[in-house]
């Protein structure tokens, strides 16, 4: 079941998150100082500004005698984080004629690779012809990871040896999967650290040779983002929506953090869709995002502590 699945994983946060609100609630009143104490457990749930904001709402809604006991703020903020989630869902471009193209990006170690890999099966999985392309050529292991999986998967990968160009890599990628008649081709790029300012030249030289055979790819660009670097995250969203123009997210190691609640700070400054989120390290742990289940999933307190 994925909401059980989606449960698991964010069963760190969830402790973390309402661990702390129960200990609040127990024997409250709702009052000035309870509100003070919400928005500090609110904050330090890496929800951030997003949590005082939320706590600030509350504020109008006591005063206005709209929340009169503690017991009606559970509902209140699982309430207001779904407002917040809204339009956050997205279903992955397809084209009607032709390869669609997926572009992923995001730094080192956050999961990149893996998530390719996991997207890939996804797709597969659903009936599609899927192809990758290589183009982190500046680090061997990436190159040698993707193939790994191309293996596994039994998926057709293009690729050159490290160091090669990445924008010769996506060119070679782009028409083999034309040639091929192939339903995606996910390419993908180097994982520079996002302050590096290259990193634009890159992806838009990148662009530019895939738009030479398909002129309306890349139909997506997704950023993979580390959802156990918390606030982190936020800034890497931030930057890489200066660096491409990043279409959709996808949230990996989810089920290794206790800093899910990042990701409504995330959306906060980057306002695309979170198209999935990474559960697991199986090959199958790649879940579609649905903003309700993930808001339910960490604001459980059905769960003794929410464990």
């Amino acid at each position: 079941m994925v909401f059980g699945k989606l449960l698991g994983a964010l069963q760190k946060t969830r402790t973390v998150l309402v661990s702390g609100l129960s200990r609040l609630f127990s024997g409250r009143q709702l009052d000035e100082q309870f509100l003070e104490e919400l928005e500090e457990v609110l904050y330090n749930s890496d929800l951030g500004p997003l949590g005082t904001r939320i706590v600030d709402e509350l504020k109008d809604s006591y005063r206005r005698r709209e929340v009169k006991t503690v017991e009606e703020v559970p509902e209140f903020l699982r309430l207001r984080l779904r407002e917040m989630m809204d339009g956050c869902e997205g279903e992955l471009a397809r084209t009607a004629h032709g390869p669609t193209v997926i572009l992923v990006v995001g730094v080192n170690g956050a999961g990149k690779t893996t998530s390719i890999a996991k997207l890939a099966n996804h797709l597969k999985q659903q009936g599609n012809t899927v192809l990758l392309g290589a183009g982190d050529t500046f680090r061997a292991a990436a190159v040698e990871q993707l193939t790994l999986w191309s293996e596994r998967l039994d998926i057709e990968i293009v690729k050159q040896g490290t160091g090669a160009d990445p924008a010769a890599v996506a060119f070679d990628a782009t028409a083999a999967a034309v040639a091929r008649e192939v339903d995606y081709l996910i390419l993908d790029t180097a994982g520079r650290l996002h302050t590096q300012k290259n990193l634009m030249t890159e992806l838009e030289k990148i662009v530019r040779v895939v738009k030479k055979q398909l002129p309306d790819a890349p139909h997506e660009t997704l950023l993979v983002l580390d959802g156990t670097t918390g606030q982190n995250a936020i800034r890497q969203a931030s930057e890489f929506a200066k660096a491409a123009p990043v279409s959709g997210l996808i949230l990996a190691k989810m089920d290794g953090t206790a800093k899910g609640g990042a990701l409504f700070g995330i959306r906060d400054v980057l306002p695309v869709p979170v198209q999935f989120l990474g559960v697991g390290e199986g090959i199958d742990d790649l879940e579609k995002f649905i903003a309700r289940d993930y808001v339910d999933a960490i604001l459980n307190f059905d769960e003794p502590n929410g464990a």
